[in-house]
């Protein structure tokens, strides 16, 4: 790695703490007050979700889960800026979220990645994007290689999207985003259309590589297995229309976590109850299998 870049990471990490620090003083780092939205529809005013109040503090790892149509993409796509609140809004750092911005990146389950470009070009067209003035060729060169590396495929940088499994497909979506260095990192079901096995080994990237960033994650799940292993809390939404947040249940399950010791683990079962009575007794949908 070269003196330049180690320079440019320390002043990514010194941005970091900093962040960190006015955290402390500030636990909530982002926060949705009173967020309310409309759709309108051919039939009317579709109320979505209705009096969403919530607080993230900064490095935490919160997943959302809930049946479909409960409003737990919208409430993500509010936060990245891609829809506007009825009512309410979203303070993230201290300003208001009203528009997307390099701050928030989004991982969606679709991993989105160009096809005529490899997998390196796609993750250094974001940060060229970003950092076009912040860096010069040599430094975009190693921030690219550093994040292709930390979802480990600086192996396979220069395939092309066709010549890598769907599980690659979706590391280098996720390198891509952690690229852009977002204060918040934004996942939309980013394992759901994976194996087992594939999305398994994602989901133990992932935590590694938070627990070595420290960023902010909010994830969208279906997964309580998922959200449980994952979670430093979990938000459980009603069912829609106007959902809302039902329960928030905090994970206190010590890290690095390992899914095989925590499978006969009695909290981690006692958690995965609580999420399981949520959604098949207290949001019970009789269509749903």
């Amino acid at each position: 790695m070269s003196k330049v870049f180690m320079f440019k990471r320390n002043e990514f990490e010194v941005a970091e703490t900093m962040i960190q620090s006015e955290a402390k003083n500030n636990p909530a780092f982002l926060e949705l007050s009173d967020v309310s939205i409309e759709f309108q529809t051919k039939k009317g005013p579709f109320k979505a979700l209705d009096n969403v109040n919530l607080k993230i503090g900064n490095g935490e790892f919160i997943s959302i889960i809930g049946h479909s149509g409960c409003g737990k993409s919208t409430v993500l796509n509010i936060v990245a800026g891609l829809h506007k609140a009825t009512t309410g809004g979203v303070i993230l750092n201290n300003k208001e979220v009203d528009e997307p911005g390099p701050d928030r990146a989004v991982v969606f389950q679709n991993h989105s990645l160009l096809p005529w470009l490899t997998c390196y070009q796609n993750v250094e067209l974001a940060v060229k994007a970003i950092f076009k003035k912040r860096m010069n060729k040599a430094e975009m060169k190693s921030w690219i290689e550093h994040n292709l590396s930390l979802v480990h495929m600086d192996h396979a940088m220069h395939k092309y999207p066709a010549e890598v499994s769907g599980g690659m497909k979706q590391r280098v979506g996720i390198a891509r985003a952690l690229a852009m260095q977002p204060t918040v990192l934004l996942m939309d079901e980013p394992f759901g259309a994976l194996d087992a096995l594939t999305r398994a080994h994602l989901q133990d990237s992932v935590m590694e590589i938070q627990a070595e960033l420290k960023n902010t994650v909010i994830m969208i799940t279906h997964d309580v297995d998922e959200a449980v292993l994952l979670s430093d809390k979990i938000v459980m939404m009603t069912n829609g229309p106007a959902a809302t947040i039902g329960e928030i249940l905090a994970i206190d399950l010590e890290r690095p976590r390992d899914r095989i010791r925590l499978a006969n683990d009695k909290r981690y079962n006692e958690y995965r109850t609580e999420v399981l009575k949520f959604l098949y007794e207290r949001q019970h949908r009789p269509s749903e299998h």
